[in-house]
């Protein structure tokens, strides 16, 4: 997309430890930018020069030293940040997104200033937001779009819970006030595809390995907390011939794990730490629907089941809602902060 007229453009970002989506208005509909959060560089056979491919493409062509640079969620170290600056800058400029721009871009919330300060690095120095550059808490971007078509939830009184990759995160938030912010990295969604990992090697006895990154195919396409339905693939067995075989239990013994931890960690860390300090947002946070936004609650049936699970923690009625597409909500509710923002 190309800049049209003096208007700065309203884009919303979301660098992910997985996956990295931005957001853009393209006439009366939205435009939106996905791709895997990796890079790989190669030598041009003629020139000699690097190359860098990202995205789904390096992962495809390069698995071997396709880097994902954000599995802790920031770039920590210059390295890695490097690395972000090369991938943000190419996946703008192949997309044409337009430099004329205000900028907002989602954080997690993990409590390290540098890694914080190079993601700012990262998209402040790249060419687009030459108007405006700004960032709000993912929790609260993703939470945007599962509460109304427009900016309703900023005036709400809220609890969101991101399920991500690399960390589980929750907040309660007050008219768009963060308040007792919590991460813990014992419980995500990389985590899933690592049990996963392990369980299909139970499961199969010994005689299937799958790697993460097969583990996290099986999690996106088969995962289901409603019609879970046992699936077969196939592999190249050494020395030539193949072995098929099914998987019944691995995708949602992992995933019911998951779900059981982090309703565990909401319920009795989080929730505890938000009564002590803020009891009256607490209560009243607790009469509104939680929002869940990340890529974990993606899979269909988790938004009912945490509501259940939830519940029977707290022996209490809870209600819980995601936006129709929670690994690009933080996106979305970005660029439609960027928007009021560019209107101001």
């Amino acid at each position: 997309m190309s800049d049209d007229g003096d208007e700065p453009v309203p884009i919303g970002v979301k660098l992910g430890s997985t996956r990295t989506v931005i957001a853009l208005p393209d006439g009366d509909d939205m435009e939106i930018i996905r791709t895997l959060t990796c890079l790989a560089t190669y030598e041009d056979a003629l020139t000699g020069e690097e190359r860098v491919l990202y995205g789904d493409q390096a992962a495809t062509e390069y698995p071997d030293r396709a880097q994902f640079m954000l599995r802790s969620g920031l770039p920590e170290d210059d390295d890695r940040a490097e690395l972000t600056k090369k991938f943000f800058d190419a996946l703008i400029e192949e997309n044409d997104v337009p430099e004329n721009s205000v900028v907002v871009y989602a954080i997690p919330t993990i409590d390290n200033e540098q890694g914080l300060a190079n993601l700012q690095a990262v998209i402040e120095d790249s060419p687009i937001g030459q108007e405006h550059v700004e960032s709000y808490p993912e929790s609260l971007c993703g939470a945007i779009p599962a509460m109304g078509d427009g900016l309703e939830a900023i005036n709400e009184i809220f609890v969101s819970v991101n399920m991500g990759s690399t960390n589980l995160e929750a907040s309660a938030y007050r008219r768009g006030e963060q308040l007792a912010p919590f991460a813990t990295g014992a419980v995500t969604g990389n985590e899933v595809d690592r049990t996963i990992t392990n369980h299909v090697e139970e499961e199969t006895q010994g005689r299937v390995n799958i790697d993460k990154t097969t583990a996290r195919e099986y999690k996106e396409e088969h995962a289901d907390f409603v019609d879970f339905e046992p699936f077969t693939d196939v592999i190249q067995q050494p020395g030539g011939g193949s072995h098929e075989f099914t998987i019944e239990r691995s995708v949602m013994d992992a995933c019911n794990e998951y779900l059981d931890e982090a309703v565990d960690e909401v319920a009795n860390s989080f929730l505890p730490e938000l009564a002590n300090d803020y009891m009256k947002v607490y209560q009243l946070a607790l009469d509104q629907p939680i929002v869940l936004t990340g890529g974990m609650a993606c899979i269909p049936g988790i938004v009912d089941e945490f509501e259940e699970r939830l519940s029977e923690e707290l022996n209490r009625d809870v209600e819980a809602v995601s936006a129709e597409n929670p690994d690009t909500a933080a996106t979305i509710g970005a660029q439609r902060i960027a928007a009021k923002l560019s209107e101001d």
